[in-house]
């Protein structure tokens, strides 16, 4: 067997394993071009979720709308999130990734614990909402915040994943996810929305949150864990 042989023969081998997770080993100066990138999207982010979570709070509040202010909490979680971020990755810049990681795990978990309240908060709430058949009033401003997430959620996400990819980094890829689930919250809003615009049924916005906290869970089990999904 010539030499050539030999070494082509491990490598044969490998290949039948699954690949492990290989981070990309670009030089020192397009990493931190990425990184800069993900700020500015990360700037954006937190200038959305700001505007989203007052909108949605003030305009929760003053309905009584049990799906708003879920959705606002929720966006002030997120927002939490994307400001985290960015300090990982100024803390990567300054002292290398192994210091800023051990403080992102700690972040994470918090915002996990953060939204399991959340959820929590929501079946009681929206279970004491349908025991007393107490309704709420109907929110235009909270339908149209709804609407517009939706697209802007999607745009968010992708980019994330595709800088996120290029980064070799779970935080960020972990923060897309965060905003898919944001997305999949603002539809199920719209639709308790709408529904309750078109037919006045007292008890949507209650049935409507409560169809929330199964994203809220797996929200927090995944900040938790931190975990990411693997099909965003």
């Amino acid at each position: 067997m010539s030499q050539m042989d030999k070494l082509a023969e491990p490598c044969a081998d490998a290949c039948c394993a699954p690949p492990p997770l290989i981070l990309p080993s670009n030089p020192a100066g397009d990493r931190i071009a990425v990184i800069r990138e993900v700020f500015r999207l990360e700037c954006l982010t937190i200038g959305w979720m700001s505007i989203e979570a007052v909108v949605a709070l003030v305009s929760g509040v003053a309905a009584g709308s049990l799906v708003l202010i879920a959705f606002g909490l929720d966006s002030v979680i997120e927002l939490i999130s994307a400001g985290v971020l960015m300090w990982r990755l100024s803390v990567e810049l300054r002292h290398g990734q192994a210091f800023s990681e051990d403080a992102e795990r700690l972040a994470s978990r918090i915002g996990g614990v953060l939204l399991f309240l959340l959820a929590a908060y929501v079946v009681l709430a929206a279970g004491w909402h349908l025991w007393i058949q107490q309704g709420e009033d109907f929110s235009l401003a909270g339908l149209i915040l709804t609407a517009l997430a939706i697209p802007i959620m999607r745009y968010l996400a992708r980019h994330k994943i595709d800088l996120a990819d290029k980064l070799g980094s779970r935080a960020l890829r972990a923060d897309a996810t965060e905003s898919i689930t944001c997305g999949w919250l603002s539809l199920v809003a719209v639709v308790s929305l709408a529904a309750q615009a078109l037919f006045g049924f007292w008890w949507t916005d209650s049935v409507g949150s409560l169809a929330i906290v199964w994203l809220l869970v797996k929200e927090g089990r995944e900040a938790w864990n931190g975990e990411c999904c693997g099909d965003c």
